[in-house]
């Protein structure tokens, strides 16, 4: 404007006054209007072009950083001067000035170009490779869940990016999406950052006295008599163990009978071991979970974990007090920061059914974007066990009997052919786990849960010798557990094997006095059972003959013939589903079973597991292997896919 008036001025001057007397004077003053215009032209050009440069190079990404990022497992950030007269004058605000009118620019030039770009990310500029990064990153922090959703599953699928890219986004996102790519089934391992450094152990210090020490400082009253054996137990053979090791002589008092059964086992390890069951038991206290983070448990579970890479029985008892500990929400990001996310994604990723269902529980547990239910100890869920967009329309819950277990009870039936078939980790020739291998697959839209608990067929053989655990009191405990799961909010089919049946009928029996507790009654659709004694079994009138039965558990006990509670609960449930509308089916085995090297036993026989309602079938087997297919087209496995299948066909549909 300035330069305008200027010359505005200069040529009325120039209209208005006198002809000079000589020409040369006019050339004069035109030359130097023209050295001075070109003079402020140029000047203006250079200082615009100047401020622009700078103002690209600071919105720019260094490509040289980008270089350092594919080596690199961190970002880089341009710092910013402190010095306080670099910030101040007219030099200062006219350059603020011009970038924030620039800044405009590029910003509305960004939205009209690339119409994704939104708010934080319109003034980067960065190569168009590299937008969909920070796309994904912004939209997996949306206010919107679905969006949230969508772009932790296209982060999951996406195979292309360099490594750099991965690492940005494990350092970007937040717990929500990384707990997302951790239960995402195809989420590449770089999307993990690795757990930082474990603090050294202290001087003179092991892992089991630190182990010791963790269980001492945790409260010792008002606690469950079976929490306070193991924690007796535990802090009594720890000690010995540590005078043993500082005194040079390991000795058997105490509490060391267990020791006797096996001499070839390291003392130190069986140690930990009662530790680690000890701290199974005190992670299902959520006041405890707290004291376990705050004395740095969770680092020291870990460093445990590692070293026992080899120990499998340490890996699930290390997975269980985690999977107890994410039951607290106010924990998650204490349980991320410490690193486990990427040590659960690899054990979810195992061959192992076993390691991966531990795995997927703890990542279940921590994730509440997807899943409103909570998934206590003994619970797992077998499939899904990554996030999903297959609808679950129904559950099929398996319950395993006296001496089983939630993944072994419902295993491939061994043979000679199969035995070297199984190292191959070929599910296709034998499984470990027929539930999550074969049922899964053929039905898909079945959510599949295994229970598990202690049982113990003599006293003196039990882990806890406090426990009393009747079939009563372990319904109850097991009807808590499933509900907490979300069992009973969809159409539901129980399969059980031997004591497993009878607590399905007590679960029931005792839901349907509960208002709580009336939809898993609502939604009950059938019922499958693998040689259930509903009449009494043989196996207690043996326990005089049977070492392992010299005192016979409550549990055994309660299935003797002759057993009030056990004609009590038959005629009960028979009661209770007369006008229920589920369906019925009942293996039962014909063979006997081998109990030790002596016993031969037909633990079931086809009258006692008649329950009266539904069809019975039997069986060319003995107890053991009722539940076992020998493989996948044979009869077992076929007959109760169809039953199943027919069961639930209506729900299916829907």
């Amino acid at each position: 404007m300035s330069l305008a008036a200027y010359c505005i001025i200069c040529c009325r001057r120039m209209g208005t006054s006198t002809p000079p007397p000589k020409s040369t004077t006019h050339w004069r003053d035109v030359r130097n209007i023209i050295k001075f215009t070109g003079s402020l032209i140029l000047g203006g050009s250079l200082f615009i072009t100047y401020e622009v440069l700078a103002l690209k190079k600071s919105l720019t990404l260094d490509t040289q950083v980008v270089e350092r990022e594919k080596m690199k497992s961190y970002i880089y950030v341009h710092t910013v001067s402190l010095d306080k007269r670099e910030n101040h004058g007219i030099t200062y605000q006219a350059r603020k000035e011009l970038h924030k009118a620039v800044r405009k620019v590029l910003a509305t030039s960004a939205r009209i170009l690339q119409g994704p770009f939104a708010d934080t990310f319109s003034t980067i500029d960065i190569e168009d490779h590299e937008c969909a990064v920070w796309l994904l990153l912004r939209k997996s922090k949306s206010d919107d869940r679905a969006a949230r959703l969508q772009a932790v599953q296209e982060m999951s699928e996406t195979h292309h990016w360099h490594d750099y890219q991965y690492r940005i986004i494990a350092q970007a996102c937040d717990l929500r999406t990384l707990i997302g790519l951790a239960r995402s089934k195809d989420s590449d391992l770089r999307f993990f950052l690795r757990p930082p450094p474990l603090p050294s152990l202290k001087e003179d210090s092991s892992i089991e006295e630190e182990l010791r020490q963790l269980l001492a400082s945790l409260p010792q009253t008002d606690l469950d008599e079976c929490i306070q054996y193991f924690t007796s137990l535990a802090l009594s053979e720890s000690s010995q163990s540590l005078a043993a090791q500082k005194g040079g002589l390991w000795c058997f008092g105490g509490n060391g009978l267990p020791y006797a059964e096996s001499f070839g086992e390291v003392p130190s390890a069986t140690v930990e071991m009662f530790c680690l069951e000890a701290l199974v038991k005190h992670s299902e206290i959520p006041t405890h979970c707290d004291k376990i983070e705050a004395n740095g448990g969770l680092q020291l579970l870990q460093k445990l974990y590692q070293l026992h890479k080899d120990c499998p029985n340490v890996q699930r008892n290390i997975m269980r007090i985690l999977g107890n500990m994410a039951l607290n929400e106010h924990l998650h990001s204490t349980i991320v920061r410490s690193g486990w996310v990427s040590i659960l994604v690899e054990a979810i990723k195992s061959h192992d059914i076993m390691e991966a269902s531990h795995a997927a529980r703890t990542l279940a547990n921590l994730d509440r974007e997807t899943v409103q239910d909570k998934y206590q100890d003994g619970v797992y869920v077998l499939h899904p066990q990554y996030r999903t967009s297959q609808p679950i329309k129904a559950d099929v819950l398996f319950i395993h009997g006296l001496m089983g277990a939630a993944f072994k009870t419902w295993r491939q039936q061994d043979s000679d052919e199969n035995l070297t078939e199984k190292l191959s980790e070929d599910e296709s020739k034998y499984t470990t786990c027929w539930p999550k291998s074969w049922l899964a697959r053929d039905c898909p839209a079945l959510r599949i849960i295994s229970v598990e608990y202690d049982t113990s067929l003599s006293d003196w053989r039990a882990r806890c010798p406090v426990e009393r655990k009747s079939i009563a009191f372990r319904s109850n405990e097991l009807l808590r557990k499933l509900r907490a799961a979300g069992v009973g909010d969809r159409p539901v089919i129980w399969v059980s094997h031997s004591m497993g049946g009878l607590l399905v009928k007590k679960m029931l029996l005792e839901a349907s006095k509960k208002p709580e507790m009336s939809t898993i009654i609502n939604n009950t659709r059938g019922i499958i059972f693998y040689s259930v004694p509903h009449h009494g079994s043989h196996l207690a009138e043996y326990s005089v003959n049977i070492r392992y039965l010299l005192f016979p558990s409550l549990e055994v006990k309660e299935l003797s013939k002759d057993s009030p509670a056990l004609k009590t609960l038959q005629d009960d449930f028979l009661e209770f589903a007369k006008d229920k509308n589920f369906q019925v089916l009942s293996f039962v085995e014909t063979l006997p079973t081998y109990i030790g090297s002596m016993i031969k036993l037909h633990v079931v026989p086809l009258e006692s597991a008649d329950l009266g309602i539904g069809d019975l079938i039997p069986v060319d087997v003995n107890h053991l292997n009722i539940c076992k297919p020998k493989k996948k087209d044979a009869f077992l496995y076929q007959r109760t896919l169809q039953f199943i299948c027919d069961t639930l066909a209506k729900d299916l549909e829907n």
